[in-house]
């Protein structure tokens, strides 16, 4: 037991050490690559202000590349906890933002704002605080409200595939009713519509990176405390309680912490596919373990390093400008989930 035990803290150790490591690699790809090529040494200057650089250089780095990177370290962590959060709750391993609706409930609040009622918040509403506040809090209450949903529907279904198979539907549902705002909306609202559901990490300005960062964190943080319920929780509902989880409560905090997640995210920088469903099951893989100690950490940096290296692969073709994240997630994911599903029986945490 102490052997097994060890064993696993130290490829805790390891894992840390090298998504750490991979971190600090794709950060500094990230902003030595782009449109507009700036040596290093420039860039290292800019970022601790030592002047003497291009204005143009300048403002690329601080206004563009430098919030990019942060606003794809910081959503790919939240959108992987995300994830875990769900399959945990769920005891689900095909849970995930996006499969379970979540993603496309926030998209349709956002939707009603972005299509219903930006004529009362003005043309520009997309630029002014009124309009990032109100896509924010659309994009919340459409998360809540399809959480809301999966929850009632959690405690007449026991089955976890069955409940998959609601969060699906409820998806659709919410794409029907984003596919209606569409059609009585106005071309110019359609067309913003579109390129934001396609998904980026260039959408947060380095005015709005505080908030942005501030109700991320926070969360990551909260979701960091749920760490022992978690772990209850997997060994069974009546184990949980009798070890004085009180499991509606934990489910409800964890469906806050995922719907504040998510709805952050996605009112930023677009409905992101896969990192939600992919990355924890990565994480698991990893650590060949379900301890939530560990395993959130472990997320949290793996969701972050992959999310850059998505961000990476999307300013490659720059002639043609950055390609949607949504187009490159899936590449990424895909392969990794129809592994698990062909190995489920040979995984160590699955049994």
């Amino acid at each position: 037991m102490n052997d097994d035990r060890g064993h696993i803290r130290r490829r805790f150790v390891l894992s840390l050490t090298m998504l750490l490591a991979l971190l600090g690699v794709l950060a500094v790809l990230n902003l030595l690559i782009g449109s507009v090529k700036i040596p290093m040494r420039s860039i290292i200057n800019i970022i601790f202000g030592s002047g003497g650089e291009k204005m143009t250089w300048q403002v690329i780095i601080m206004q563009t590349r430098l919030p990019m990177l942060a606003t794809a370290i910081l959503a790919g962590a939240a959108l992987s906890i995300s994830g875990l959060l769900l399959q945990t709750a769920f005891n689900n391993p095909l849970a995930g933002p996006s499969i379970l609706g979540v993603s496309t409930g926030a998209s349709l609040g956002v939707a009603v704002v972005m299509l219903a009622f930006s004529s009362y918040l003005g043309t520009a509403f997309g630029t002014t605080i009124a309009g990032y506040v109100a896509t924010l809090l659309g994009a919340l209450a459409g998360a809540m409200l399809v959480l809301g949903a999966l929850l009632i529907f959690s405690t007449f279904v026991n089955s976890t595939t069955m409940l998959l198979i609601i969060g699906i539907m409820i998806s659709f549902l919410a794409s029907s009713a984003i596919s209606f705002l569409n059609f009585f909306a106005t071309e110019e609202g359609v067309h913003s519509y579109v390129i934001w559901g396609m998904g980026n990490f260039t959408g947060v300005t380095a005015q709005q990176l505080p908030v942005f960062a501030t109700l991320i964190i926070l969360s990551l943080l909260w979701s960091a405390l749920m760490a022992k319920p978690l772990n209850a929780m997997l060994l069974g509902t009546r184990y949980a309680e009798n070890l004085g989880v009180n499991i509606k409560r934990t489910r409800n905090m964890l469906l806050m912490i995922t719907g504040v997640l998510t709805a952050v995210v996605t009112a930023f920088c677009g409905p992101i596919g896969f990192l939600g469903l992919v990355v924890p099951h990565i994480a698991r893989l990893l650590l060949g373990t379900s301890n939530h100690n560990m395993l959130i950490p472990v997320t949290i940096l793996a969701g972050a390093d992959i999310a850059l290296l998505c961000t990476l692969i999307s300013v490659l073709p720059t002639s043609i400008g950055i390609m949607p994240i949504n187009a490159i997630t899936p590449i990424i994911g895909v392969p990794i989930i129809i592994y698990i599903i062909i190995n489920r029986k040979k995984i160590q945490y699955f049994n």
